[in-house]
């Protein structure tokens, strides 16, 4: 694919209106498939498409005849246009998926909460193959199975395979360096090729059944099962039929649960499309080896003109983006260009792709399925975000804002007599929690005095609102919260009013929650700027989700104080004497057994140590034992 020439304009394309820039464009666009991408004022883009002749495509929008208001308000926004050039529509409608995926327009069908799956890897490349989770790209040899809709799905699997089949899930480096068994043998999951208790010809075996049954061989890997418990029991070895026999019980109870009786899907990707209210929920199972390996709902962002069948094409093509595509797909809705997109899916994959929606039977059950989760999931959305707005609404009263908040931050401080001490910072929203945008602040301010809570806010909110400012004024798109809710009284009120004021900020609100007598829930103060503290009514519902807001604060904030404490409590005091590196840090340790067996020594028990001379014996002995020399 190449990048179509657009030679200059004699105007400037900014000045020209929207349709006369887009009959500039189609004038030199050329007559060949591509995908073409459409820039408002600011840079951003605002639609990408794809077409079989690019000119005939922007021709039609020059027209100025659309199907939708909402089309020809994204014509009159646009200001520039770019080209590419594709040698089919095929790659055109790959390419395509890849530009909205990257760039999330605004005028497109946008999937949302696109997170990797996990899947399970057994590695061909260690004569005593692992078996792992793995996310990301295919770059270590070895079998890949998945993928799996959540954690949990992919750890039942796993822990299966190690009751079942016994296969080591240790690192190369712990796996080269035991002397003896781990705890994992010790407790049936390992067959411990690591110390010779299992020859790698039989651990192959092992591996080669772990395989069948994530293939769909189930039946037959215990029937094989069974036929070696029986021989066990005949040679009255009955320790290694009931070893034999935990082993199927462990593959028994996955299969029945997890087991489809639909015939053909074997592998198979399963969607269903249900929209409503000019929202959408696209629920996929995954289907791998005849069994379930579990299903997410997505709620892509689509418009309410927005056909089923093109919402249903649009998910595809960015769902499989960047996933490995099975063999057969079905939906309960026939996407926009099916064919195009089997061709697109077929080329991704080296292999034949069906996009099939079932009329009968048991494939039309699994789809029947999915919907019925569809449905149900955004049924739940919408109620949750009625509900959430009428909450917002309500914050809305009581704090006197304008609008619905659309981010509120949330800050709290961590820390036991002042040391390790930690900020945190929670993001909610109308839709809920925002995870990604928590932030922690570890307190480095060396002036503070040990507890000066005070002190501790204030340093957060110079470096969160101090970096906000300057990310401002190197012209980066950042987003002002609307409402902050700081985990204190007045003291800590006026300490972020005094920032905010100094950074230039001090048109966004901040209220302090003050915890009631005795620590008591529901009793809560509130602190304003120019307004005496207030309480809400006890079953408020602000009330309510304020409190939710301050407890995901307190919770994040004292998490990441536990991981610096546990960090600090982990470093070694020898780490902090002058002149002992690695090298004499590991001679010490390996005369003397710990950092406690050296601080015990004395100054002619150091000295012996290689690489410690007298003057540096005596500083470390002077390092634990600071009352005098030995």
């Amino acid at each position: 694919m190449t990048e179509a020439p657009i030679p200059e304009t004699a105007n400037d394309p900014g000045a020209l209106k929207a349709a006369d820039l887009i009959r500039d464009e189609a004038r030199r666009a050329p007559d060949k498939p591509g995908v073409y991408r459409m820039y408002g004022e600011d840079g951003t883009c605002l639609y990408v498409g794809k077409a079989k002749s690019i000119k005939k495509r922007i021709l039609q929008y020059a027209q100025g005849r659309f199907h939708t208001q909402r089309i020809g308000l994204m014509v009159s926004l646009t200001r520039s246009m770019e080209l590419v050039i594709t040698a089919s529509e095929t790659e055109a409608l790959l390419l395509e998926s890849s530009f909205i995926k990257q760039l999330k327009p605004r005028f497109n069908v946008v999937l949302r909460d696109d997170k990797s799956f996990a899947e399970l890897m057994i590695r061909k490349d260690h004569r005593a193959p692992q078996v792992r989770k793995h996310r990301g790209a295919h770059t270590t040899p070895g079998d890949y199975f998945g993928p799996f809709a959540s954690t949990w799905a992919v750890n039942r699997t796993l822990n299966t395979l190690q009751k079942a089949f016994l296969l080591r899930s240790c690192s190369d480096s712990v796996y080269e360096t035991r002397t003896r068994p781990c705890m994992l043998h010790q407790i049936k999951r390992c067959s411990a090729p690591c110390t010779g208790l299992i020859s790698l010809e039989d651990y192959a075996g092992l591996v080669d059944e772990a395989s069948a049954f994530l293939k769909g061989k189930s039946r037959a890997v215990i029937a094989r099962l069974s036929d070696e418990m029986s021989a066990a029991a005949e040679a009255m070895d009955y320790e290694q039929a009931a070893r034999v026999r935990d082993r199927i019980r462990a593959l028994s109870a996955i299969s029945m649960e997890n087991s489809v009786s639909a015939d053909g899907v074997a592998e198979a990707d399963v969607f269903a499309l249900f929209s409503e209210g000019g929202q959408a929920c696209v629920q996929v199972f995954f289907y791998r080896g005849g069994q379930n390996w579990g299903g997410r709902a997505y709620f892509p962002r689509v418009d309410k003109t927005d056909t089923d069948p093109e919402i249903l094409a649009a998910f595809l093509g960015q769902f499989y983006e960047d996933r490995p595509v099975p063999r057969l797909i079905l939906s309960n809705e026939r996407p926009h260009e099916l064919e195009l997109l089997e061709e697109a899916f077929s080329l991704k994959a080296e292999r034949k792709v069906e996009i099939a929606r079932p009329m009968r039977g048991d494939k039309l059950s699994l789809v029947d399925h999915a919907l019925t989760n569809a449905r149900e999931a955004l049924g739940r959305k919408m109620a949750e975000g009625s509900a959430q707005g009428k909450i917002l609404d309500e914050v809305c009263e009581a704090f006197g804002l304008d609008s619905r908040p659309e981010r509120i931050e949330i800050y709290d401080n961590a820390h036991i007599q002042g040391t390790n001490a930690v900020g945190g910072m929670v993001v909610a929203g109308p839709e809920g929690f925002q995870k990604s945008q928590y932030r922690k602040f570890n307190i480095k301010g060396e002036d503070l005095t040990p507890g000066d809570d005070y002190g501790m806010m204030r340093e957060v909110m110079r470096r969160r609102f101090g970096r906000l400012v300057k990310d401002e004024d190197a012209g980066e798109e950042v987003v002002r919260p609307d409402l902050l809710l700081i985990d204190g009284g007045a003291g800590q009120l006026a300490e972020v009013l005094a920032v905010l004021a100094d950074l230039g900020l001090d048109e966004i609100l901040a209220v302090g929650v003050a915890k009631g007598p005795d620590r008591d829930a529901g009793k809560e103060h509130f602190f304003m700027p120019g307004k005496p503290p207030f309480m809400l009514p006890m079953k408020s519902p602000a009330l309510y989700y304020i409190q939710r807001l301050r407890d995901e604060a307190h919770r994040f904030a004292n998490g990441a104080h536990r991981t610096r404490r546990s960090m600090d409590i982990k470093k070694n005091p020898l780490d902090e004497i002058e002149g002992v590196g690695p090298g004499r840090k590991k001679a010490l340790l390996h005369a003397f057994g710990s950092a406690k067996g050296v601080g015990r020594a004395s100054v002619v028990d150091l000295v012996k140590v290689d690489g410690i001379n007298q003057p540096l014996a005596e500083r470390i002995y002077g390092f634990f034992h600071p009352e005098g020399r030995g």
